[in-house]
């Protein structure tokens, strides 16, 4: 790459279906990448494979990156001056490319039917379409060139396929893992544009970071394997010099660490892998996401970007401006991540506690509606006193509720249990005086009523212990919450003391 080139990279995704966590880190590191160097991020929809395309998918991939952070930079929704953005937008260009492939001995047409394939692989169960049998298939290369231009003629189906040199070697630096060389011999001659006029995924990833001037390539490091037929194809071409440059990234790995994480590991262990919920048109099937778990997006980036990443230090929370500031290809780990969900849960545990209560309003607010608590029932300033009090408890969102429903509903049933056996006579006449007490009481706050309760034991003779966890239990159900008199502060005059009355009742 020139080093006057501004850099632009690219997230290439399918819109196949839901947006696996890999996926999503690789469009992480490559936004953080280019974030970091002043350049450019663009999201390409690589739709060519029609028959995989799912209506939908391009919105979800859409709407995650948003959730994310993620701003893009030129997009199908977004055009820059490199579009269109859709490969199948641009199917018109890519026959050319393919012919001057041809023109130039470096491709050929190949006329065999699907059904002749499936019997060569049925006699040769390693088939490879390569030097060593394309003579002996139906090929332009195998036919006369009268042969050739008649069926061409009668457009006869036809695909083109590269012609993979025997044996050479092929090699390039790649960021993260150093030089990286192929043999050619092992290579099949894969199809760069298939029957339909369609290109397969190795002539347009090609033809388009060509177009689009890109400058670096973040992909996963199952695509190593692929590299070699785009440097060729670079070469070939005769754009070698313009070639971005390469960062084949660690897979993410199962939490065992054998074997690359998949939906189905995370339907076996209770955790998402998606971003965000994706829902099958064609099946209806859920899949669901972290998003609907209540992981917050900072959370969510945060322990995706250290997931085969680290800034040489010991931090572990970032955030996306930090992240940018800090990322550097040469901090990329060679070796997969394994995926580690009570991590992830520790991240956005760390992330609730950071984050400012009014940034949690909406979402909590959206748990009280979910739980029958009406808009408007509560004020803004009482559901943020609330949130202040429990958020250091949550991992997620949803966990609001567990922790806090007393704050909004009395508690219907409690845990007498825990109560009953060392009940007395005298405890009733103290929590009776104690209903008369607060009734009379001005001041009402934490600090004042915290004093006047634990006075009034010790002016009694009695143990402090004996009397703060029936008071919790009356109050909040059970032998849980925060600060005891923060709760009877929040809850109010009337409705303490309808709870220890209630309480009583049950007791006696």
């Amino acid at each position: 790459m020139n080093s006057q080139q501004k850099v632009r990279v690219r997230f290439a995704p399918s819109p196949t279906g839901g947006l696996h966590l890999g996926g999503v880190r690789t469009a992480l590191f490559n936004y953080l990448f280019a974030r970091h160097h002043g350049g450019d991020f663009i999201l390409r929809i690589e739709d060519t494979d029609q028959t995989r395309f799912v209506p939908g998918a391009e919105e979800y991939i859409l709407e995650c990156l948003a959730w994310c952070g993620i701003k893009i930079d030129e997009s199908p929704v977004n055009e820059g001056n490199f579009g269109p953005y859709r490969q199948s937008e641009r199917k018109p260009s890519y026959r050319a490319y393919a012919e001057e492939l041809v023109k130039k001995g470096h491709a050929y047409y190949a006329f065999d039917s699907t059904e002749e394939l499936e019997e060569q692989r049925k006699l040769f169960p390693n088939f490879k379409y390569n030097f060593e049998n394309r003579l002996s298939l139906r090929n332009s290369l195998s036919l006369s060139e009268e042969e050739t231009q008649k069926l061409l003629a009668e457009n006869h189906p036809h695909t083109i396929r590269i012609k993979m040199p025997d044996n050479e070697s092929v090699y390039f630096d790649d960021l993260i893992r150093g030089r990286v060389s192929f043999e050619t011999s092992l290579l099949d001659d894969k199809v760069l544009l298939k029957a339909d006029g369609m290109p397969t995924y190795h002539l347009a990833v090609v033809v388009d970071d060509k177009a689009m001037e890109i400058s670096h390539v973040f992909r996963g490091e199952e695509w190593l394997p692929s590299s070699p037929i785009h440097i060729l194809l670079w070469t070939y071409f005769g754009w070698k010099e313009q070639m971005p440059q390469w960062a084949h990234l660690p897979l993410i790995l199962k939490p065992d660490g054998n074997g690359k994480l998949s939906k189905r590991d995370g339907d076996r262990l209770g955790f998402p892998v998606y971003a965000m919920n994706w829902q099958d048109p064609k099946t209806g099937d859920l899949t669901k996401g972290f998003r609907e778990l209540g992981f917050l997006p900072e959370a969510f980036v945060n322990m995706l970007g250290v997931l085969g990443w680290n800034d040489g230090t010991e931090q572990e929370i970032f955030s996306m401006e930090e992240l940018i500031a800090k990322f550097s290809v040469e901090r990329i780990h060679k070796a997969g991540a394994k995926f580690d969900f009570e991590k992830a849960k520790w991240f956005n545990h760390e992330w609730m506690k950071n984050t400012a209560d009014e940034d949690l309003l909406p979402q909590i607010k959206a748990v009280l509606t979910e739980n029958s608590v009406t808009d408007g029932q509560f004020s803004d300033e009482y559901v943020l006193q609330i949130i202040s009090l429990v958020k250091e408890r949550l991992t997620f969102v949803e966990d609001f509720w567990e922790q806090a429903n007393f704050f909004f509903t009395a508690p219907k049933d409690f845990d007498v249990s825990a109560i009953k056996p060392k009940w007395t006579a005298e405890k009733t006449q103290f929590f009776n005086e104690v209903i008369a007490e607060f009734s009379g009481l001005a001041e009402w706050n934490a600090s004042e009523l915290e004093s006047h309760f634990k006075n009034k034991i010790n002016e009694a003779g009695l143990k402090i212990g004996e009397f703060m966890m029936p008071l919790r239990i009356m109050l909040v159900g059970g032998k849980f919450g925060p600060d005891v008199f923060q709760i009877v502060e929040k809850l109010g005059k009337q409705e303490v003391i309808s709870r220890i009355q209630y309480g009583l009742d049950l007791l006696n």
